[in-house]
């Protein structure tokens, strides 16, 4: 028995079963030990309980679960499992930092957490700290290099150079894609807020985004964040995205990662 492809196993029926009760005797019976012996395996493998892990996905879920939908609080609750909304709502702002009932009017300081995946070297999934902004339609001017997944790496930090040798540095850099599967890369462009001769004319409409502060401006920075949301924060979400590209907005040393999402 392979007990990372069975933990895995173990991690799929946790997600269908969020909204569940979660037998932890069952789960043990699927690696073929008892329960305190799993709850031993999954914490050292792991490095997190096997009720944390479950407290942490629900959560993560719930706060997408009040930010999308119109649903009482108290519903949300006993959906995932909680008795009340008093233990939800401290569970919920242990977690989140905020109460559920001010994060429809806020929109932000929301975390999630992954799905975990196992394999021979595992680390327990992280939190990912975003907010929800809308932000009014903008017009922008820039250019664009053709690019693939392949290449984006090494062709858009080069591409910031050499628009920044002509044209000074810029407010926004931007990831275009094929479909609103955001699977294939098509281009990248660099954007200013002002018309200047020689640049494209392109106008971003009003939308919502999933917002990501990167506190640095190097590309190896940006790269490593925008490869922790595909790989751990997309699997994980509940949100649907626009055909709109992504976009990096560069202020006061920062890098702001916004990616579209539908009403």
């Amino acid at each position: 028995m392979n007990i990372y492809v069975e933990l895995n196993k173990i991690i799929d029926y946790i997600e269908e079963n969020l909204e569940n009760k979660i037998d932890y005797g069952k789960l043990a019976n699927m690696i073929g030990v008892n329960e305190y012996t799993f709850q031993k395996i999954f914490s050292l493998i792991a490095g997190i309980s096997i009720s944390e892990y479950i407290r942490n996905r629900r959560m993560s879920n719930s706060g997408q679960d009040i930010l999308l939908s119109n649903c009482k609080v108290i519903d949300i609750a006993l959906k995932y499992q909680y008795n009340n909304a008093t233990s939800f709502s401290r569970a919920f702002e242990k977690f989140h930092g905020i109460k559920p009932s001010e994060v429809r009017k806020r929109q932000n300081n929301l975390k999630l957490y992954s799905k975990l995946h196992f394999n021979e070297i595992c680390d327990s999934s992280k939190n990912i700290n975003y907010d929800i902004v809308e932000i009014d339609s903008m017009t922008l001017y820039g250019n664009y290099v053709i690019t693939t997944n392949e290449k984006v790496g090494r062709d858009a930090p080069n591409f910031y150079k050499k628009m920044s040798k002509i044209y000074g540095e810029p407010k926004y850099g931007m990831v275009e894609y094929y479909a609103k599967d955001r699977i294939r890369v098509k281009s990248y462009w660099i954007l200013y807020d002002e018309n200047k001769k020689g640049l494209i004319k392109i106008k971003i409409p009003k939308s919502r985004w999933i917002l990501i502060r990167i506190l640095s401006q190097e590309a190896k920075d940006i790269q490593e964040a925008s490869t922790t949301f595909y790989n751990n924060f997309l699997p994980s979400c509940k949100y649907n995205f626009r055909d709109l590209p992504e976009i990096e907005y560069y202020h006061d040393d920062i890098t702001d990662f916004l990616i579209p999402i539908e009403d």
